[in-house]
């Protein structure tokens, strides 16, 4: 068994941003030169998330596929956005302490807790068999990754491996 890894960047803004990877996971998996086997894309971040949803056809004024755009929607009715320090448990003021001290951070950046608990709905990660040098998605499937942390805009990884024959 062959395994390949590559990892690539995505900029993500102060809203729900997604990002459309399929193109790039395509290109990885040709490198990669696996026939048959699967193709794990994954992010490490904990306020991301990775998934498979078909094109809208249509966006919004942000250029969020519609599609995305009732995802966030329906996530923001079961988690709703953090707003203020309190609105949630987390984060406490020992962690928002910690994080200025040991990674100077903004303490305003520690009010993502929504957008920890929409990835971890949402899942950071999709597998997709790969049958006959095809990444099966089906006719309309498209690879997305998501940033739900709406503090502030950066840089964010994508972990792709590929593996098989």
């Amino acid at each position: 068994m062959k395994i390949y890894n590559e990892i690539f960047e995505v900029q993500s803004d102060r809203r729900p941003t997604f990002d459309d990877v399929t193109a790039k996971v395509k290109e990885i998996c040709a490198k990669a030169g696996i026939t048959n086997g699967e193709v794990l894309v994954y992010t490490p971040h904990t306020t991301c998330s990775v998934q498979i949803q078909e094109y809208s056809d249509g966006q919004t004024y942000w250029g969020t596929e519609l599609i995305m755009q009732d995802l966030v929607n329906v996530l923001s009715k079961i988690v709703p956005t953090c707003t203020a320090e309190g609105q949630y448990l987390h984060p406490c003021q020992k962690h928002v302490d910690d994080a200025a001290r040991l990674r100077d951070e903004h303490p305003s950046w520690s009010l993502n807790t929504d957008g920890h608990l929409r990835s971890v709905i949402m899942g950071r990660s999709v597998v997709v068999p790969v049958i006959d040098g095809e990444m099966q998605l089906g006719e309309f499937g498209c690879i997305y990754f998501g940033d739900w942390d709406q503090i502030r805009a950066r840089k964010r990884k994508v972990i792709v491996q590929v593996k098989g024959e």
